[in-house]
C-alpha cells in the first residue's frame, strides 16, 4: 500500500488516484427512499470536481473555511474534499447542535461558505447570520421546504454543481493545477473539540497527519477496497471521519450513508460492514435492544440464550483469540452459535465484520466481553481529535478488556510522574486555530502531547487508561477514586443509561442515576406497573428496587477489587430527566460533563451526602426547537449494600 501511494501526499490527489485505478468500483452509497444508489470513485470525483469548480466561481480561495452541516450523505464528503482540492479547510460541525453552538465555531474560523443538509440546518445559519458577517453563502443538498425562501446567499446544490460544469468547461485544467499546489503539510481540516471542560477550540490537523494514521491501522488490519464501512456517526467527530474520509482514501473501501438515525440496524444487516467503529454508548444501547428482546421471548427461549451465553462468556474469547479450547467445548460453542450467537450477530448486522473498534471513552468490561464472546472481533482503540485517532490498537489475539492495547506503529509514549499519558506522533496536530496559549500547554518543546489522561504500561507493555488525570481523585480516606471506571460498570446494566458519581474529598461515593427509558418502560409494562411519564417512572419504587440491585452487583464486583474497593455507592437518587446535550450536561459525544451536572445539582450532591431521605428539584430544560422549560419533582434517596472485601466472591 505504502509504494502505491508514493507521492499521493493530500486527499485530493488520492482522489484522483482512485478516479483512475479503481473508477468503476463503489466509493459511497446513500439509502433513500429505502433504496441504495451507488457513486462509483468516477463518478465521485466528478462532483467533487463541479462542486469545487462552483465554489471557486463564488470566491472560495486558497485558506479559506468551509462549513459543513448535515448527516452522513454523499455530497457532504463531496464538499469537504471539493474545498481541499482549492487549498481551503473543511469545517464539520455538530448537526444536533443548536444554532447558538454554531456561531462561535464560525465565527471563530472567519468561515466564508457553508454547505448545509436540508431545511432544519439551513434555519439555524440564517438565524445566527447577522452575528456571522463573514459567511457569504449557505449552499443547501435538500431543497424541501426551501422554495420560497429569498435569501440571497442562499443556493442549492444542483445549482453549485451547474455552475461548477459550466467553469470546469471554460477552463478544464483549472483545478488539476489547483491540486497540485496542495502538499502533505497543507491544512487538511479543522475538529472542534467537545468542549467537555471549556470552550471548543478548533483543531487543525494536516493532510500528511491524516493520511499516515489512516495508513498505518489499515495496513495493521489489512483493510483493502474491498471493505464495507457503515457513516452513521456525526461527520464532526474525528472518529467517524477517519473511518468515513481518511481511511477509504488510503484503501478505496466504500462507505455506506444510512437512512436516517432509526434505520441504522436494518441498513446494517442489507449491506453486511466488514469493518466497524461504535462508541461504548452506541454498543450499551445494541445490549439493551437485545436484552430486551429476550425478556419478551418464551421462556424456553431465554433458558437457552442464558445457557450459552454462559459458555460464550466461558470460552467465546478464547477461541476469538486461538487459544487452546477442549474439543467438547469447540462443539458445544458451534452448537451455540448455530442456535444463539449467528442469529445474534445477524440481527445486530455484524455478521460480516472482521474488524469492529470502540472508543471515545472507556467501555465497560463486561460490556466488551460479551461481543467478543459472540464472535464480534471487537477491539479498544485509543486515540484523539489532536492525534488523529490512532494511538494505540490491540493486536490480533493480544486483546484485553482493561487496556486499550499497545502504540501503534510511529507513535512514541511516555507516562509523567502523575501517571499522565504523553503522545509523540507523526499524526499529532498542528495547533488549536488562533490559540497559541492553549496549543503550548498540550504540545510542549519536546513534541510531547499532554493527553490529560491518567494510566500505566501493564506487563505486556499494554496502556491502561483509568480516567482524565483531573478526574482521578481520592476519598476522604486516601483511597483512589476513578469516577468514570465506576459509571461504566453501572451503565452494562441494560436499565441504567449514565451514572454520574461523586465521591473526591468526601467519606463515601454517592450517584445519580439515569434510567434507560426504552429498557425500564418495556419492564415496567411486563409487570403492568402504569406510569405518565418518565418523570412518574422514575419515582416508583419498584424501579429504585430495579436500580438499587444493579448498583448492589457492581458494588460486590468492586469488593474484589483492592484499590477500588472504597469506591462502592452507598447512596444513589435516579434523576427526574435524561441528561442532554441540549442542557448542556452532556457534550455533542454523549460524553457527561460531570463537573457542570455537579454544579448544576449541587443541592441533590448535598442531599445525598446530608442524609435525607428526599429532596426537591426545579430545573430549566431546552428542547430541540430551541423553547425552554422547568421540570420540577421530589426525588428519593435510597440506601445501597455495600461489601467487605472478603464477602466480595461470596455476595457475588
Amino acid at each position: 500500500m505504502t509504494e502505491a501511494l508514493s507521492g499521493l501526499d493530500t486527499f485530493p490527489k488520492l482522489l484522483l488516484h482512485h478516479a483512475k485505478a479503481r473508477a468503476g468500483r463503489p466509493a459511497i452509497r446513500e439509502k433513500d427512499l429505502g433504496i441504495w444508489q451507488t457513486w462509483t470513485w468516477h463518478q465521485f470525483a466528478e462532483e467533487v470536481r463541479a462542486m469545487a469548480c462552483g465554489l471557486a466561481e463564488h470566491g472560495f480561495k486558497r485558506g479559506d473555511h468551509l462549513a459543513l452541516v448535515g448527516d452522513n450523505r454523499p455530497r457532504i464528503y463531496a464538499a469537504m474534499c471539493a474545498a481541499q482540492c482549492l487549498g481551503g479547510i473543511p469545517v464539520p460541525l455538530y448537526q444536533d447542535a443548536v444554532a447558538e453552538e454554531m456561531a462561535f465555531p464560525i465565527q471563530n474560523a472567519a468561515i466564508t461558505h457553508a454547505i448545509a443538509e436540508d431545511q432544519e440546518q439551513v434555519d439555524k445559519l440564517l438565524e445566527i447570520l447577522p452575528r456571522c458577517p463573514t459567511l457569504e453563502r449557505i449552499y443547501y443538498d435538500d431543497p424541501r421546504g426551501l422554495r420560497h425562501y429569498q435569501n440571497a446567499s442562499l443556493m442549492g446544490c444542483d445549482a453549485l454543481l451547474a455552475l461548477g460544469r459550466e467553469t470546469f468547461r471554460r477552463d478544464p485544467a483549472f483545478l488539476e493545477t489547483e491540486i497540485a499546489k496542495g502538499s502533505g503539510a497543507d491544512t487538511a481540516a479543522m475538529f472542534f473539540t467537545s468542549g467537555t471542560t471549556a470552550a471548543p477550540k478548533g483543531v487543525v490537523l494536516t493532510h500528511a497527519s491524516l493520511i499516515d494514521r489512516a495508513r498505518a491501522a489499515a495496513e495493521m488490519e489489512g483493510l483493502g477496497d474491498t471493505d464495507v464501512v457503515l457513516a452513521y456517526l456525526p461527520p464532526a467527530w474525528i472518529g467517524q471521519n477517519i473511518f468515513s474520509y481518511a481511511q477509504p482514501f488510503v484503501t478505496g473501501y466504500c462507505i455506506c450513508c444510512p437512512e436516517s438515525s432509526d434505520t441504522v440496524m436494518s441498513d446494517m444487516r442489507e449491506i453486511g460492514p466488514t469493518y466497524y467503529f461504535a462508541p461504548p454508548r452506541v454498543l450499551e444501547a445494541l445490549l439493551t435492544q437485545v436484552s430486551i428482546r429476550m425478556e419478551d421471548a418464551s421462556a424456553i427461549k431465554r433458558a437457552m440464550y442464558r445457557y450459552f451465553m454462559e459458555v460464550a462468556r466461558r470460552i467465546g474469547g478464547a477461541l476469538l483469540d486461538g487459544k487452546p479450547v477442549g474439543l467438547a467445548d469447540r462443539m458445544l460453542y458451534r452448537l451455540g452459535d448455530l442456535l444463539v450467537y449467528g442469529p445474534l450477530r445477524n440481527v445486530l448486522g455484524m455478521s460480516r465484520v472482521r474488524v469492529a473498534y470502540t472508543a471515545g471513552e472507556a467501555i465497560g468490561p463486561d460490556l466488551f466481553r460479551f461481543y467478543r464472546s459472540i464472535g464480534i472481533n471487537l477491539k479498544q482503540l485509543y486515540g484523539s481529535t489532536e492525534t488523529s485517532v490512532f494511538v494505540c490498537v490491540q493486536p490480533n489475539g493480544q486483546v484485553k478488556s482493561d487496556t486499550v492495547g499497545p502504540a501503534v506503529k510511529g507513535v512514541e509514549l511516555s507516562f509523567t510522574p502523575e501517571r499522565e499519558l504523553l503522545i509523540r506522533s507523526p499524526g499529532l496536530f498542528k495547533e488549536y486555530y488562533k490559540n497559541p496559549l492553549a496549543t503550548a500547554e498540550a504540545k510542549d518543546a519536546q513534541g510531547w502531547f499532554h493527553t490529560g489522561d491518567a494510566g500505566y504500561f501493564d506487563a505486556d507493555g499494554h496502556v491502561k487508561i483509568i480516567d482524565r488525570v483531573r478526574d482521578v481523585g481520592k476519598l476522604a480516606d486516601g483511597s483512589l477514586f476513578a469516577p468514570k471506571y465506576l459509571e461504566n460498570k453501572l451503565k452494562f446494566f441494560p436499565y441504567i443509561k449514565e451514572a454520574v458519581a461523586f465521591g473526591h474529598g468526601r467519606d463515601r461515593v454517592c450517584a445519580f442515576i439515569n434510567m434507560d427509558m426504552e429498557a425500564v418502560g418495556n419492564w415496567a409494562e411486563r409487570r403492568n406497573l402504569p406510569y405518565a411519564g418518565y418523570v412518574d417512572l422514575a419515582a416508583k419504587d419498584e424501579v429504585y428496587e430495579l436500580v438499587r440491585e444493579c448498583i448492589e452487583k457492581v458494588n460486590a464486583d468492586l469488593a474484589a477489587e483492592p484499590e477500588l474497593a472504597a469506591s462502592q455507592v452507598h447512596r444513589y437518587l435516579v434523576l427526574h430527566k435524561q441528561l442532554e446535550a441540549d442542557d448542556g450536561e452532556l457534550t455533542r459525544t454523549s460524553k457527561v460533563r460531570r463537573g457542570h451536572v455537579g454544579e448544576k445539582y449541587a443541592a441533590l450532591v448535598d442531599a445525598l451526602y446530608g442524609g435525607a431521605r428526599t429532596v426537591h428539584v426545579e430545573a430549566q430544560v431546552r428542547y430541540e426547537d430551541g423553547r425552554t422549560g422547568s421540570i420540577s419533582a421530589d426525588l428519593k434517596i435510597r440506601d445501597a449494600k455495600t461489601f467487605a472485601p472478603a464477602a466480595a466472591r461470596k455476595a457475588a
